[in-house]
């Protein structure tokens, strides 16, 4: 079993028009930073990732909330 990467999580975020808007983003951001692009766009995926988890965590709440009213 290989460990998993933290590059590897972060892509896998991105799909659709999330890997378009990383695809595009990552080349600027680059060329005026230290990292590298693949870096970026994990980065981005981790983000859109995280943004969704809470999103459906807060749906789940909002759902439980009413029920139980």
């Amino acid at each position: 079993m290989t460990a998993v990467k933290a590059n590897d999580v972060g892509r896998a975020g991105l799909a659709g028009w999330r890997a378009t808007v990383a695809d595009k983003a990552a080349p600027p951001v680059a060329a005026r930073t230290p990292v590298d692009e693949d870096a970026i766009r994990a980065a981005i995926g981790a983000l859109f990732f995280v943004l969704s988890l809470v999103y459906v965590v807060g749906t789940i709440k909002r759902a439980l909330g009413t029920l139980r009213s």
